[in-house]
């Protein structure tokens, strides 16, 4: 009941949200087609609205999987206002992003407008005007909750089992937030565990006066926050309050320490706790792939002309083969044969041992400004990064992205420290944080800390300001060796 009860406002609110996402799409276009031209701000009006419409179930469709995916539709009882809203202001940048793709992609421009641009302005606004409505019925949503709640209806009790720190620590966190709705009727203790950290006035009876209580009290939650190696003698309450109907959760505090985000899910009817350290948003990695494999298209198709130049250049100049082929280690470890353009003399790799005094990196890295066996045009190549344009092709073919971590050689990866391993979990890239920070000036660790920082705090806005700011990078030749 409880489940089929949260379904239905999740239901609901999704119907309000593809509603304001509606009044959005339409306001945008009022917006554009007729005040802007009206203040001088544009000189032609849009289409008519009907070459448009067609384009608002594809928009509907890709901002409900957004809000979906992105978390939106739990209980508001829970979560902040401000957390909420940011949810929302990124489902709809990055659904702006898909429908642009999408209109790019499927060619939707001729179509609908006969090969005229979709206005893109329009998209922006749109972005802009769904937001802003979607954030508006949601706080008219939580005021009108927060009326009800004041008036004395739509409260939760709550009685909370267990009396130690992770107890203590969720009845503070709902004594301080009393817009969630929720009320605590008081600590159940363990029946052979008198001691504990709770206000013993809010002890109200031990783990065996549970069924008295709720008998005799309105009970709508029971939460156990109870040492993981007590919760096998649990089990036959779980059971007796699953047949009464009342809900139940769990602290999962089972490793305090871990910074892992968790995640709850099952298999085939099995249920799984999910501990991960890397981005694992099914939409968010989809969309951050088809962003690659467009960009990569569209970049492949105009750097061929230099490439074939570049092939022939070094080809005229030096001995060797055109391209320099390396095992490098992608995701989570898997080997792959990443391609530059050859830079170096002919068999430099053997000849590795001779230079290594001139290595100007700590750590399980060899980087050289001054290398010997650098050519004359590869040190060109190098400055401005025009011998990792085959790297292109690794993006392509699924082995690297646009934005990660750089690739490490096997042999630097099996000298790696612990915690610097987790920067296999993404996808490696072309460009990354450490590429436009500095490159070549900065020591290992602070290497290894830049990919870290990067895959916690990772989205797709985040690599679209790394390939921004990689630009002027490339261009000005800042830390390339």
């Amino acid at each position: 009941m409880l489940k089929e009860r949260a379904r239905l406002v999740a239901a609901t609110l999704l119907i309000l949200d593809l509603v304001a996402v509606a009044g959005g799409f339409l306001l945008a276009y009022w917006l554009r087609d007729t005040v802007m031209p009206a203040l001088g701000l544009r000189p032609h009006n849009l289409y008519p609205l009907s070459h448009y419409l067609p384009l608002l179930p594809l928009t509907l469709a890709i901002w409900a999987a957004l809000l979906w995916r992105l978390g939106t539709y739990r209980s508001h009882r829970t979560i902040a206002l401000l957390q909420e809203g940011w949810s929302v202001v990124r489902a709809s940048g990055l659904g702006a992003g898909l429908l642009v793709l999408c209109i790019y992609v499927f060619r939707l421009d001729a179509a609908l407008l006969g090969g005229d641009e979709i206005s893109r302005i329009w998209i922006g606004l749109l972005a802009f005007c769904a937001a802003l409505l979607i954030l508006m019925d949601r706080t008219a949503v939580r005021l009108l909750s927060r009326f009800v709640r004041s008036s004395g209806y739509n409260y939760r009790t709550v009685l909370v089992v267990g009396a130690g720190p992770s107890a203590q620590s969720v009845v503070n966190s709902i004594d301080t937030h009393g817009y969630w709705g929720y009320k605590v009727l008081g600590f159940v203790r363990m029946d052979d565990d008198p001691a504990d950290d709770a206000d013993p006035d809010r002890v109200v009876g031990t783990v065996s006066d549970i069924p008295e209580l709720i008998a005799r009290e309105v009970v709508d939650e029971v939460i156990f926050a109870v040492p993981k190696a007590r919760l096998s003698g649990l089990e036959n309450l779980f059971l007796q309050l699953e047949e009464q109907g009342v809900l139940v959760r769990l602290v999962l505090d089972i490793f305090p320490h871990a910074r892992a985000r968790v995640a709850v899910g099952e298999l085939d009817g099995v249920p799984l706790l999910t501990f991960s350290t890397a981005p694992s948003s099914q939409i968010l990695l989809g969309t951050k792939r088809l962003l690659d494999l467009v960009l990569a298209t569209v970049l492949m198709a105009l750097a061929i002309p230099f490439m074939l130049a570049i092939a022939l250049a070094i080809k005229l100049t030096s001995s060797g083969d055109v391209l320099f082929r390396q095992t490098r280690c992608g995701l989570n470890g898997r080997r792959f044969t990443l391609y530059k353009f050859r830079t170096m003399i002919e068999d430099a790799e053997n000849q590795r041992a001779t230079v290594s005094h001139l290595n100007e990196m700590d750590g399980p890295v060899f980087k050289a400004r001054q290398d010997p066996r650098v050519t004359r045009l590869g040190r060109l190549l190098r400055r401005f990064s025009l011998d990792e344009l085959p790297q292109l092709w690794n993006v392509l073919s699924g082995s690297m992205s646009l934005v990660g971590p750089r690739p490490a050689i096997p042999d630097e990866v099996a000298q790696y420290q612990g915690w610097q391993r987790r920067r296999l979990s993404m996808r490696p890239g072309l460009t990354c944080l450490w590429q436009i920070s500095g490159r070549n000036d900065l020591d290992f660790v602070r290497w290894m800390e830049l990919d870290l920082e990067y895959i916690d705090s990772w989205t797709p806005f985040l690599d679209l300001k790394i390939l921004a700011r990689t630009v002027p990078v490339v261009l000005s030749g800042r830390g390339a060796s």
